[in-house]
């Protein structure tokens, strides 16, 4: 039986592979800690720790982290917040995920468009259900 945290990189990567992205994806605990990753083939460096950092942000404050997106922006209520916890990203392609109503934490999703990155994420989140 594959792990639930299993599941959602390989939801994730077949999405990915269909609609021709590489991407990393990320699935991190409910205290931010990571339990899963995949680098797909030809996936560039840069989007691993952003992947990471997606799903963080998303598990450690309970809210997909496009959502955290408008009052991140300069001058918003919570600007700067990408500086805290060791860094964070607040926008899309992070998003939570829960089973049977209890939170597993969150997967990140990053490597593509920031809209397909959140796409993604989703099609990972719905893997659960």
């Amino acid at each position: 039986m594959m792990m639930p945290a299993q599941q959602v990189v390989e939801a994730v990567t077949a999405a990915a592979q269909q609609q021709g992205f590489a991407v990393s994806v990320a699935v991190v605990d409910p205290a931010g800690h990571l339990v899963a990753f995949r680098r797909m083939d030809d996936a560039l460096a840069g989007p691993i720790d952003v992947s990471i950092k997606k799903a963080r942000t998303a598990a450690l404050f309970g809210t997909d982290s496009i959502t955290l997106g408008q009052d991140a922006r300069p001058g918003g209520a919570i600007y700067s917040l990408e500086h805290t916890n060791g860094g964070l990203i607040s926008f899309g392609g992070g998003v939570q995920l829960s089973q049977a109503g209890r939170s597993l934490g969150a997967v990140g999703v990053a490597g593509a468009s920031v809209e397909a990155d959140e796409e993604l994420a989703r099609v990972g989140a719905a893997a659960l259900r």
